[in-house]
């Protein structure tokens, strides 16, 4: 029987949070034991990812909550990004059982913000993934409750993100979610393409195609399953970079760039 991961996830878990954080580390460890035995012969990378994975669906449910109680709306959403990771069987399980403890009143997501980032490393790519994909969570029904916002803004704080950062990912994905609505690539919007890639008219071609290339970097699918992305959200990443993509492309067209 595998015992290290909730052995672990406490220690942690009680180093950051005291009881509640040792508690929640207990669970998550317990969380990363069964899907270890799913995996075996696994090494520091699937470490992250198993953590990653919990972690996310955990903090999904208590940012669904933030309004005041989870919506018929907010379970659809949940269920519609399992659906986009083709989530079936026993990581589905694993999923619903973590979003359903984040929802619970004695959450701490402080202490499981700071377990999350330490065994991130401090992956900044990592960290950023993680944030952008609370942020599409929370902007999926187009509208952002206040209360979600403070929740947002605690997640990027205890990340290392500041304020501005946080404010400047809710630009891009807002200009992403208008992205989609109008069908992407020459149908939608020269200024939403700037906002989903973060930058301005004024900038040069050159410092386009420099910032162009520096988000692709951070957003490439297979360098962030390496630095602990689970496999199953590596269709999120590649959605993200074929956006980044049809972005710059629109861009492109638009200053008779090559």
């Amino acid at each position: 029987m595998r015992i290290w991961g909730k052995v672990f996830g406490f220690i942690i878990g009680f180093m950051f949070g005291r009881i509640g954080g040792g508690i929640f580390g207990l669970w998550l460890g317990h969380m990363f034991d069964r899907r270890q035995s799913l995996r075996a012969g696994i090494g520091n990378s699937s470490k992250r990812q198993a953590l990653f994975f919990n972690t996310t669906f955990a903090v999904m449910g208590h940012v669904a909550k933030a309004s005041g109680q989870v919506t018929e709306v907010d379970i659809r959403i949940a269920n519609a990004l399992m659906d986009q990771m083709r989530l079936s069987g026993e990581a589905r399980a694993d999923a619903q059982a973590a979003f359903i403890e984040g929802k619970e009143s004695d959450f701490d997501i402080h202490a499981c913000l700071k377990t999350f980032r330490l065994i991130s490393m401090g992956r900044k790519e990592l960290l950023q993934m993680f944030l952008e994909i609370q942020i599409q969570t929370a902007l999926s029904d187009a509208t952002l409750d206040p209360k979600e916002h403070s929740i947002l803004s605690t997640i990027a704080k205890e990340l290392g993100f500041s304020q501005k950062q946080l404010d400047d990912l809710l630009t891009r994905w807002q200009a992403e979610f208008n992205f989609h609505q109008k069908g992407g690539g020459n149908h939608t919007s020269v200024e939403d393409a700037y906002d989903v890639l973060g930058m301005e008219e004024s900038m040069s071609d050159q410092e386009i195609k420099r910032a162009y290339r520096k988000l692709m970097n951070e957003h490439h699918p297979d360098k962030l399953v390496a630095k602990g992305l689970p496999p199953e959200m590596m269709q999120l990443a590649k959605t993200k970079a074929q956006d980044i993509q049809a972005a710059y492309d629109r861009v492109k067209g638009d200053r008779g760039m090559r």
